[in-house]
């Protein structure tokens, strides 16, 4: 079977697709790396904030980030309340609002 050779130009297009795939994964990556992000504070959510939920991280955890010295178990219940939550369950990606602690 005989090989065939790519013109410049085609070399050209093959390197373009493949940095900018090679781009798009890196952008992914940066998105994704981290704790929840906040989004910030909406009309009528005053002493919440919106996070956007990371990788492997669970209701127990992100309530632990957000409760600093205080109760874990209750900054649980205000973000299954305040975001009608009907069970523990959260996925990365997920939008939710958590209590703002000073």
């Amino acid at each position: 079977m005989a090989q065939s050779k790519l013109t410049r130009r085609g070399r050209n297009v093959v390197r373009a697709l493949t940095v900018g795939s090679l781009l798009v994964v890196i952008g992914a990556g940066f998105s994704a790396v981290g704790n929840a992000s906040t989004t910030g504070v909406h009309n009528g959510t005053a002493g919440y904030q919106r996070v956007v939920v990371a990788g492997g991280e669970t209701l127990w955890s992100l309530a632990t980030s957000v409760a600093g010295n205080g109760d874990v178990s209750a900054v649980v219940d205000q973000i299954v309340s305040a975001n009608a939550l009907q069970s523990s369950d959260i996925h990365a990606g997920e939008k939710l609002w958590v209590p703002v602690t000073k």
